[in-house]
């Protein structure tokens, strides 16, 4: 039983955001059904490397929740939604504003059958403001935030992030916080609501340590010229052999351990200068005296017992097979519906009663589909019917003789 068991959602989302929320719910031990169209495709399943008919990342994203594939523009997809939205009464769904509605299966609709529902949408802009219908994407949200222009050296473009920050920490993270906080507040009153997750306002959210600084004193944060984006030594500097370290010493004993270990305890003044200039001057020693040594021979060092906030820059592979990780657990072996196991990361929060539950991968669409209906109250005569006239779509199989 995860920590989440008993709570019960109806995921109509695709791509990154939408998916990586309602896995972190699944994970938690959230009963997680996906409702999928039988004939949209959703670029996550096909982005490489695949596993089997599935790709890794798909197989991940949906993990632990089970298929049901409707066409939602027939009416009787609609009857399935409003008789499963009586327990399943969690949404989460990712179309832009007013596409729901336009289904039969938004807000208002639902909470007149359910009127405990928490319904969450994600989008790009919100569901108002004048860019509510535009399209984007992870770095179009970054850049409208503000975050982007500063987040780069002098005189050169904003650099491209590895990790999809606007999609997962705008959009998957708010989500899941905004859900349980709807839930606890159902439990204490009864009431369901609407939840409206904008990527761009939660992006604009993370300018907490300089943007607080614009908006009190008209300071406009610029690339390289603050604390932590290279205004100070707080950076990544390069080794003999082309890799990098990290170092973030700001604090003053971290500062001495850091000069000590370049060789030269009394830079600690230079390092705890406020001037620009000091700072500067500080950094081309630091980057030459790391510039002598290599990755492995940095790694040597570090390793001896070093805690002055300096550390390696992993490859991902390296990162995987780091003690610290493993130690953690954070890579598991989920078993897959045709047999074996795939690799995945772990859930990242660690209860002490209720440990995060992998039942299984990402599924193709529809695996699920008799068994979620049969569980709704539907009878093998009424899921005949339904197959028939394609509300599964025409790929969709179910079991025994109403297979088409």
């Amino acid at each position: 039983m995860g920590i989440l068991s008993g709570l019960k959602v109806l995921d109509f989302t695709t791509l990154l955001p939408g998916p990586f929320a309602t896995m972190m719910l699944a994970d938690m031990g959230a009963d997680v059904i996906k409702v999928e169209s039988p004939d949209r495709v959703d670029l996550a399943k096909h982005i490489p490397p695949m596993d089997g008919e599935v790709s890794a990342l798909f197989g991940q994203l949906q993990r632990s929740k089970r298929s049901l594939a409707l066409d939602l523009k027939q009416n009787e997809a609609k009857d399935i939604i409003y008789q499963l939205i009586r327990e399943y009464d969690i949404v989460v769904e990712q179309f832009r504003p007013g596409v729901m509605d336009k289904l039969g299966i938004g807000y208002e609709k639902l909470k007149e059958i359910n009127p405990r529902l928490i319904f969450c949408s994600i989008t790009g802009y919100g569901q108002t403001g004048p860019l509510r219908n535009r399209a984007g994407h992870d770095n179009n949200y970054l850049a409208l935030s503000g975050a982007a222009s500063y987040s780069a050296r002098k005189n050169q473009a904003p650099v491209p992030a590895g990790i999809q920050v606007a999609d997962l920490a705008g959009g998957s993270q708010p989500a899941v916080i905004g859900i349980l906080a709807a839930v606890y507040h159902r439990e204490t009153s009864g009431e369901g609501q609407f939840i409206d997750i904008s990527m761009t306002d939660a992006v604009f959210s993370l300018n907490a340590m300089y943007g607080t600084g614009y908006l009190a004193g008209g300071r406009e944060p610029e690339p390289e010229s603050e604390m932590l984006n290279g205004g100070s030594f707080y950076d990544y500097y390069e080794t003999f052999d082309q890799r990098y370290l990290s170092v973030g010493s700001l604090e003053p004993q971290f500062q001495a351990r850091l000069c000590t270990l370049i060789g030269d305890s009394n830079l600690v003044k230079l390092s705890s200068s406020q001037s620009a200039e000091d700072q500067q001057a500080f950094k081309m020693i630091l980057a030459d005296a790391i510039k002598q040594k290599t990755f492995e021979e940095w790694l040597a060092i570090l390793g001896a017992g070093f805690d002055g906030c300096v550390e390696p820059v992993l490859k991902f592979s390296e990162a995987v097979n780091h003690p610290q990780l493993q130690e953690r657990n954070m890579v598991i072996s989920v078993p897959k519906p045709q047999g074996g196991t795939q690799k995945q990361i772990a859930f990242p929060i660690k209860f002490s009663t209720q440990p995060a539950q992998y039942k299984f991968t990402g599924v193709q669409t529809g695996t699920h589909t008799e068994e979620i209906l049969k569980e709704a109250g539907f009878d093998y005569d009424e899921i005949k019917v339904l197959t028939v006239k394609g509300v599964f779509g025409k790929q969709v199989k179910t079991k025994g003789d109403a297979r088409v």
